[in-house]
């Protein structure tokens, strides 16, 4: 329930106070990100956690001149691989053997046949799926978000190669998927915050097939 009433807290704040969410919270929600699931726990984003200023300053323009951009404490940019590739594959292999210190030949063949199919195919298509990864560390980083009593901002609106040229993603083998301003919401200035929650009622969503 506690994480219910959260969710029904947490709206996408259209006006932040520049006031800096705690260092501790910040981590929580990083953390919460880094452990949602991804196919075949490839992980295959970064996050770009970001407090620069003069950062946010040039970001902002190439994103509506969405104020949140430059209000907010903290701006998270989820930035998909550009393609899968035998190393990064590999690295997360190692590093599951690694970390459970051992090896499983079901594992093993799991492995092989990952690398006989994504790294052979289209790069784009390659990036859409690893993009929709990083969706739903982005959804997971809103929940951790609201659970923190810290106001979001899921944004689509920006430009990518722009974003991606500010960062120097393309350089890394990355491009931005999504971006998450994250702080606390602005209430005399924003439009959204005393607006009732609108969703669709569960027997419009939800069709249980028994």
């Amino acid at each position: 329930m506690e994480l219910l009433d959260k969710l029904n807290w947490r709206y996408a704040a259209k006006a932040m106070n520049g006031n800096v969410v705690p260092e501790e919270k910040i981590q929580r929600i990083l953390e919460a990100a880094r452990l949602a699931p991804t196919s075949s726990g490839l992980q295959p984003f970064e996050i770009m956690v970001i407090t620069n200023q003069d950062i946010k300053e040039k970001i902002k323009p190439v994103a509506w001149n969405q104020s949140v951009i430059t209000d907010c404490s903290h701006l998270l940019v989820f930035a998909a691989w550009d393609t899968y590739t035998a190393d990064r594959i590999n690295y997360m292999f190692d590093l599951t053997n690694e970390i459970r210190g051992f090896k499983n030949e079901g594992w093993e063949n799991y492995r092989q046949m990952l690398l006989s199919s994504y790294p052979q195919k289209d790069a784009e298509e390659n990036f859409n799926h690893a993009a929709k990864q990083a969706y739903i560390a982005f959804s997971q980083a809103i929940t951790a978000a609201a659970f923190e009593g810290v106001d979001t901002t899921p944004l689509e609106g920006f430009d990518p190669a722009a974003v991606d040229e500010i960062l120097g993603l393309r350089e890394k083998g990355l491009r931005s998927a999504v971006l998450l301003p994250v702080g606390y919401r602005k209430e005399n200035e924003d439009w959204l915050v005393d607006l009732v929650k609108v969703r669709k009622p569960m027997e419009d969503l939800v069709t249980v097939i028994n």
